[in-house]
């Protein structure tokens, strides 16, 4: 199994408190710790405005980080989970993605999916397209992400997008080019996406929700003929990690009074929602034997959030020391 690190950011509140002249030097930090340690990726999110709820608190941009982590790391590679694709024109992303490409010296992976908080498109004056028109709309642009990091050129004309002969010089360094993550777990126009065109998919990390999304998976690449033993399977993870049950209870007891102060005691209590019996929540020999199960559905690739990690390291640390060597 693989790890990968998300770096907190803002999005979920996970910066408060800390001042925004400081707040790069603690994500770089925290990237170069990464960098140094057993981690095969970092990871950000590519949102505008915090969750549960938009607040007046950082929401650091996902690509300009980046650009940034490429020049500060050296090793380790570097995502996004996942990039919104009416964010950005195809075009330009495929260019934007190849120049970090070019900075962290091949180091990139590309997550895609269509979006979905309507809070921020509409302040960004994207409007809100129903779902069918998000989803064809990753479909085109996915396409056209290919074409210019195979041939340095995109020419497509579709319902959506339009490009003509947009060149992306140099192309990526990475052969074939930045390999693409389709994120998202919709049964009959995500996962064929997927089937398509992905070299990872990221969705549904429960037992039960994992084994629904590989099957309908498996029949999507056997209807399109892609090899589904070709595609990693991958998951994203809330992490309350402890020596003892009484630890973990007490870090999301913290987690909650943060949130609290921010969005209120209702909409805290249902973000916790996203912790409570699941399986990146225990102590380590609780959260191995829960991912060793999704392990063996095929799990190959987990990437983990710590929301306390601008703060206390020490999950973190506990999760490298007893976690990873158990699973990799």
């Amino acid at each position: 199994m693989r790890f990968g690190l998300f770096i907190p950011q803002g999005w979920r509140l996970d910066l408060v408190g800390i001042d925004p002249s400081a707040q790069w030097d603690v994500m770089r930090n925290l990237a170069t710790a990464a960098d140094s340690g057993p981690w095969e990726s970092l990871w950000v999110y590519d949102h505008f405005h915090t969750v549960p709820e938009p607040t007046e608190e950082a929401t650091h941009e996902a690509w300009t980080l980046m650009s940034a982590f490429a020049a500060s790391t050296s090793r380790i590679r570097l995502g996004q989970m996942c990039t919104a694709m009416a964010y950005r024109n195809p075009a330009y992303l495929a260019k934007v993605a190849a120049t970090v490409d070019l900075i962290s010296a091949g180091r990139v992976e590309m997550g895609i999916g269509a979006g979905w908080y309507e809070h921020e498109w509409r302040a960004y004056g994207y409007g809100f397209p129903a779902a069918g028109d998000r989803l064809r709309a990753l479909d085109e642009g996915v396409q056209i992400f290919k074409q210019a990091w195979e041939t340095g050129s995109a020419t497509f004309d579709g319902k959506y997008y339009q490009v003509d002969g947009a060149r992306v010089w140099p192309k990526p360094l990475q052969d074939g080019g930045i390999p693409l993550w389709i994120a998202g777990g919709g049964e009959k126009v995500t996962l064929k996406i997927a089937a398509k065109y992905a070299d990872y998919t990221n969705f549904d990390g429960t037992p039960d929700g994992f084994a629904r999304k590989s099957e309908l998976l498996k029949q999507h690449c056997a209807a399109v003929g892609r090899d589904f033993d070709a595609i990693v399977r991958s998951s994203n993870y809330n992490v309350a990690i402890g020596s003892t049950e009484a630890e973990v209870q007490d870090r999301l007891n913290q987690l909650q009074d943060r949130l609290t102060k921010y969005v209120g005691a209702e909409k805290a209590d249902a973000a916790l929602n996203a912790f409570r019996g699941l399986p990146g929540v225990g102590t380590p020999e609780q959260i191995v034997e829960n991912l060793s199960a999704l392990k063996a559905k095929g799990l190959g690739y987990g990437i983990f959030y710590f929301p306390e990690a601008a703060y206390d390291r020490s999950g973190i640390e506990l999760f490298e020391r007893e976690v990873i060597p158990a699973l990799s």
